[in-house]
């Protein structure tokens, strides 16, 4: 479980950091991404590149942007973090939020592991 911890950290860290290569270094090549928001999935993805692309693009949305783990729940072959979550609008978005209002979410996510790889990370807030 320490080992999944610390992989989940690498990806938060990349995360926080805006460094991509840091976030996906313990994916498989064929990641599942799901968001859901609000009980909708929103954004599917499937594959390193469809998730890096995706992740070089959400980095323009904010000025400032950042994830804290809250706690780890393990199960047979998944992890879920329960997170709190702080950004800073770059931009002007089409549900009315403007280019410097903060953004304060609470949610989890999801990582499935295999062979010593996330395979599946879902996003729900």
């Amino acid at each position: 479980m320490i080992n999944r911890e610390q992989m989940i950290r690498n990806y938060v860290e990349g995360y926080n950091e805006y460094d991509i290569d840091k976030m996906v270094g313990d994916f498989d090549n064929n990641i599942v991404f799901e968001n859901i928001s609000h009980g909708k999935v929103n954004m599917t993805l499937t594959g390193l590149a469809a998730f890096k692309e995706q992740a070089e693009v959400a980095k323009s949305y904010f000025s400032k942007r950042r994830q804290f783990i809250k706690s780890f729940q393990h199960k047979d072959d998944t992890t879920e973090i329960e997170i709190d979550y702080f950004a800073i609008l770059e931009m002007d978005f089409p549900n009315g939020l403007k280019k410097g209002d903060e953004l304060r979410l609470h949610g989890k996510s999801i990582f499935q592991f295999l062979n010593h790889k996330i395979i599946k990370l879902t996003d729900i807030s």
